[in-house]
């Protein structure tokens, strides 16, 4: 037991970690830890022997699957791992079309071992739950497996204390009862189920501050929650909590079918201050009002997933505990060889999935040329939008743009910028070919049903 240092504890303990994290259950940890406590240490994961350099991707969201698609597209003598903990892909958006009965789920699933074989990589279902990054080893559920390169991609998680919830047994109530649904999973089942179980009252919708997963998204909820109640002619409205200001992209046309759409259905309410919610007792507290409500999906403010904290390389003193990385480059500080990417990285581009996919492209180069002693220059990533104001007919506004860096300000912001915001069926159908060529771009098939 002489080599079982610090280190090699954190390893062990990261078991219990996984279970914070929502990778395996506490009763699961408890159980692995008097069965096999050193399973994450000694145990490598049986894979077969690495041709190339190896690149292990931790998280299967828009970014990982991209990254693992276009990195043997890149260079094919790359041996490319993807660690994900779940066993089915589901696609974020154009998930509130599913939650409002326009769409069959099977259009948002995709497997990962059709991916796997269709880009030619290997897809472990595994959780992991560290990494020693000097000496390159990344530790999982199912064991270790060493890496020449890393990319960290396991998504967000999401932060109740921003709305005034502490205490774990309110959190969890409140991820069950009113889930915000933007993470793939049981959520958006859990949102279609209440929507079609409503029989009228108040709809609480919410925006959180910072930099959340996918802008537009709360409104574009809301505008179909008030459609579906309008269409199934339910005595009932949707009030939409924002955090911030004012409506934080698309809001010219927001508004407008919040006004000339929705005007007997929804009640927009900026600047809201959340600091609790009763879960008991159905109300949302604010620094001087409170709002009651029959049913509800609460979306707190997003934060990167812990595993990032686990690996040294969160940026501490910020409020969404992102990835301390080199914005042109997306590499880790102090580690050439790990790249942090999607919902990880703290620039301030769209949390998107056609943002998400359009960097995989990038770091995928990155790290092709990386392994050739080469440097890649910086491209913007590319955010294309559509938004649902309606259904049936489907019709949406959308929002196409780019990235620059200022110098002098060190700074990036938005640049050429294209909105269309007076919705219409053509942007509506192109919302469905949008969806479509970024889920076949990762998965390189159709879909699943």
């Amino acid at each position: 037991m002489a080599d079982f240092n610090r280190r090699n504890f954190l390893k062990v303990s990261g078991i219990g970690m996984t279970a914070a994290m929502g990778g395996i259950s506490a009763g699961q940890a408890q159980a692995a830890e008097h069965k096999a406590p050193m399973a994450g240490v000694a145990r490598k994961i049986p894979l077969p022997k690495a041709k190339g350099q190896r690149v292990v991707i931790i998280g299967g969201g828009v970014s990982g699957l991209t990254i693992a698609r276009y990195l043997k597209n890149q260079d094919v003598d790359f041996d490319v791992v993807l660690l994900e903990r779940n066993a089915l892909y589901q696609f974020c958006p154009i998930s509130n079309l599913y939650m409002v009965g326009g769409m069959d789920l099977g259009y948002f699933t995709r497997s990962y071992l059709d991916a796997a074989r269709n880009g030619d990589y290997t897809y472990v279902q595994a959780t992991a739950y560290d990494a020693d990054l000097d000496s390159q080893v990344v530790y999982t559920d199912q064991g270790h497996v060493a890496y020449d390169y890393l990319v960290v991609a396991p998504g967000i998680d999401y932060n109740y204390g921003s709305i005034g919830v502490e205490d774990p047994v309110d959190e969890y109530k409140l991820r069950q009862r009113y889930p915000a649904g933007f993470v793939p999973g049981s959520e958006h089942l859990t949102l279609r189920h209440k929507l079609q179980n409503f029989k009228g009252g108040v709809f609480v919708n919410t925006t959180p501050p910072g930099n959340y997963r996918c802008l537009p998204a709360p409104y574009e909820r809301t505008c179909l929650i008030a459609d579906y109640m309008k269409k199934n002619k339910l005595k009932g409205k949707v009030i939409h909590l924002d955090a911030n200001p004012d409506i934080t992209i698309k809001k010219k046309g927001f508004h407008a079918a919040f006004e000339e759409l929705y005007s007997d259905y929804v009640e927009y309410i900026p600047s809201f201050e959340f600091n609790g919610v009763d879960v008991e007792n159905k109300v949302v507290h604010s620094t001087f009002d409170k709002v009651e409500f029959d049913d509800a999906s609460i979306y707190p403010r997003v934060r990167a997933s812990r595993l990032l904290e686990a690996l040294n390389i969160a940026k501490m003193d910020s409020p969404q505990k992102e990835a301390d990385i080199d914005p042109f480059t997306y590499a880790v500080k102090g580690y050439p060889n790990v790249f942090a990417t999607g919902d990880t990285r703290w620039m301030p581009y769209s949390k998107s999935a056609n943002t998400a996919n359009s960097e995989g492209h990038f770091v995928a180069r990155v790290i092709a040329n990386a392994s050739k002693g080469k440097e890649t220059e910086w491209v913007s990533p590319h955010t294309v939008c559509f938004s649902m104001v309606e259904y049936d007919p489907l019709e949406s506004i959308m929002v196409d743009a780019h990235y620059g860096y200022d110098k002098k300000k060190k700074k990036f912001h938005f640049a050429n910028v294209h909105l269309q915001e007076e919705w219409n069926e053509s942007l509506g159908q192109g919302t469905i070919a949008w969806g479509e060529s970024i889920l076949s771009d990762i998965s390189g098939g159709a879909a699943g049903g």
